[in-house]
C-alpha cells in the first residue's frame, strides 16, 4: 500500500470511527429516554426529559455532519494522479503533508502528520491547481509545492 492510500484509509477510518461513535451515543440516549419513568417529581423529570431531548438533537446533528463528509469524502479518488492540485491529491510542502478533498484534520501516517484539507478552505482554494514548485500564501505563511501525488 502507498503512502497515499494508507493516508487515504486512515481518514477513512477515522469517519467511520465517528459515525459508530455517534450511532451508539444516540442508541444509549434513545434508551435512557425509554427506560425513564415519571416519578412523583414531575418537573425535575420533565427537565431531565428536555434535557434529553437536546443532547439527542446535538448528537443527531453532528452524525449528519459526519455523514455529509463521508459522502463528500467518497467521491475522492485515492488513485487520481495529475500534475496539479486536484481533489484527491496528497501535496507535499515545506509545511508538512496536505490531502485535498474534505476537512478532516489531522492524521499520522507512518509517522508523518497530514492535515485533510476542503478545496473550499482558504488554503485550499490557493493550493487547487497549483504544480510543483509553485507556492501559495495564507496568513503570511508560505506554502511550497515541493511534490504531488
Amino acid at each position: 500500500m502507498t503512502f497515499k492510500e494508507k493516508v487515504y484509509e486512515s481518514y477513512r477510518e477515522i469517519i467511520e470511527t465517528k459515525i459508530q461513535l455517534f450511532q451508539k451515543t444516540l442508541k444509549e440516549l434513545r434508551e435512557i429516554g425509554s427506560n425513564e419513568t415519571k416519578s412523583t417529581a414531575g418537573d425535575k423529570y420533565e427537565t431531565a426529559l428536555a434535557m434529553l431531548h437536546i443532547e439527542q438533537e446535538n448528537v443527531s446533528r453532528q452524525l449528519n455532519e459526519v455523514l455529509k463528509q463521508k459522502a463528500l469524502f467518497s467521491q475522492v479518488n485515492p488513485n487520481v494522479s495529475a500534475l496539479k492540485i486536484i481533489n484527491g491529491s496528497l501535496i507535499k510542502t515545506n509545511k508538512g503533508y496536505f490531502f485535498m478533498g474534505v476537512a478532516l484534520g489531522k492524521t499520522t501516517v507512518d509517522g508523518i502528520t497530514v492535515m485533510a484539507l476542503s478545496p473550499l478552505s482558504p488554503l485550499g482554494q490557493k493550493l487547487i491547481e497549483l504544480k510543483e514548485n509553485d507556492f501559495a500564501e495564507v496568513n503570511g505563511t508560505r506554502f511550497i509545492i515541493e511534490n504531488i501525488v
